[in-house]
């Protein structure tokens, strides 16, 4: 079965085909959602540069033009906003998130699902503040959302969203932090149980009590909430402010999690770009129920992770989820992918990236047993937004021109592998 492409349409001179959604199954997927009218760019209403103050901010504008596309988008599918079970939103700086969520909360009402939001540096949209990703479902019996609560495993105050939601066998998470919950001790923000006490230099390493907290007192009592354990996550998205952070981090998820983990991204995030503004990390988490009939199996294709103990992919019922892909093999970024100093203008070092990138998760959806032609979700994190194009030139070859399900979002180098600048996070429909 393949998929079906949504409200596909060409934007620029250069014949960009973009999908807005993609219907899969029972899935239906919005990537790189933004204010945009896909003919001038950023909709000319939103930025009204004659008259900037005379109607709503422009955010709001902003957020509300991104939840009518998002609307639609679901109607085509034959889906609605009810029928959501994640948000995944990036943004320019933190100063847009509460305009966001306000649109949100009037869009979404009491039924807001799980939720990260993240600031990055730019979006391949001039002069947008948001670009928004979405899950949904088609409903069927046994497959419809369940949002679930707990009065001590609260989502942040302003955000409104569900601590966990279910779906099926499948158990979606927020972004989880170390910020303070309820009556817990916090040290600006953060809980005093989550960082080293003020003026201790020793008392142990930031990033590794960050991440301890976070698996420990977040995602694992949000997973039991849900029927649900830390070896039934299937995929985990994690954002640092500090890449230095990469190693320590690792450490402490592969103590928890190790071969037998889920499909891993790690993507790094402006400074003081997360809820929490002393956070170094944020983690999202999708799992399956334990006692669901779905279980998880890890993919190899002989692809090199950028992780130690990373698996390449999972497969997770009807999806395929890849881990974070550049184009390294076990000797750092390939030398293919290099710039050649002695004809540095020959050639695209970020085109041969996504060649490289797009041939590996190529051969990890043939031995999962699907096809790169299926992917429904894919994010593109590069650390210099002019390489869009030639990337996008790879995807047009490899899918022989189909509208692509993308999201581009500009963040801080460096990324994990030194010299890589482009990270894919592909999610593939997998039936």
């Amino acid at each position: 079965m393949s998929i079906e492409p949504l409200l596909a349409v060409e934007l620029g001179r250069g014949k960009i085909r973009y999908a807005q959604g993609i219907k899969a199954g029972r899935w239906v997927f919005i990537t790189g959602c933004m204010a945009q009218n896909f003919a001038d760019g950023i909709a000319p209403e939103i930025l009204a540069r004659d008259m900037p103050h005379a109607d709503l901010p422009k955010r709001e504008k902003e957020a509300s033009l991104i939840f009518d596309h998002i609307a639609h988008i679901l109607y085509k599918a034959g889906a609605d906003l009810s029928n959501l079970v994640r948000t995944d939103q990036y943004y320019t700086n933190v100063e847009a998130v509460p305009p966001y969520q306000s649109i949100r909360r009037q869009s979404l009402g009491q039924l807001i699902p799980p939720s990260t939001s993240i600031a990055m540096q730019q979006f391949s949209l001039p002069g947008a503040d948001m670009n928004v990703q979405a899950i949904a479902v088609i409903l069927e019996d046994g497959f419809r959302p369940e949002h679930l609560h707990h009065p001590t495993i609260q989502s942040r105050p302003t955000s409104g969203y569900s601590p966990a939601l279910t779906v099926g066998d499948f158990v979606f998470l927020p972004g989880s932090t170390s910020m303070a919950m309820a009556d817990e001790s916090s040290i600006n923000g953060i809980a005093t149980a989550a960082r080293m006490p003020d003026g201790m230099q020793w008392g142990g390493h930031p990033i590794k009590l960050e991440t301890e907290f976070i698996i420990t007192e977040r995602i694992a009592p949000s997973l039991e909430l849900a029927g649900s354990t830390l070896a039934d996550v299937v995929k985990a998205q994690i954002y640092l402010t500090d890449p230095n952070d990469y190693s320590a981090f690792n450490e402490v998820w592969a103590r928890h999690f190790g071969e037998d983990g889920p499909a891993l991204s790690v993507i790094p995030c402006i400074d003081r770009g997360l809820a929490v503004i002393d956070g170094k990390i944020e983690i999202n988490i999708l799992a399956l129920k334990s006692s669901g009939a779905t279980k998880k199996k890890h993919i190899d294709a002989g692809v090199t992770p950028g992780f130690r103990s990373q698996p390449q992919a999972v497969k997770a019922g009807d999806m395929l989820f890849l881990s974070g892909l550049m184009a390294n093999g076990q000797d750092g970024l390939i030398a293919d992918a290099r710039t050649d100093p002695r004809q540095p203008w020959y050639g695209s070092s970020a085109g041969a990236q996504a060649e490289i990138i797009i041939d590996h998760a190529s051969r990890l959806c043939e031995a999962a047993g699907t096809s790169i032609a299926n992917a429904v979700r894919i994010q593109q994190f590069h650390t210099d937004m002019a390489d869009f194009y030639p990337v996008y030139k790879e995807w047009e070859k490899v899918l022989d021109g189909a509208p692509v399900p993308f999201s581009a979002v500009e963040i801080p180098a460096p990324l994990p592998v030194p010299d890589a600048t482009l990270l894919m996070d592909i999610w593939v429909y997998c039936p």
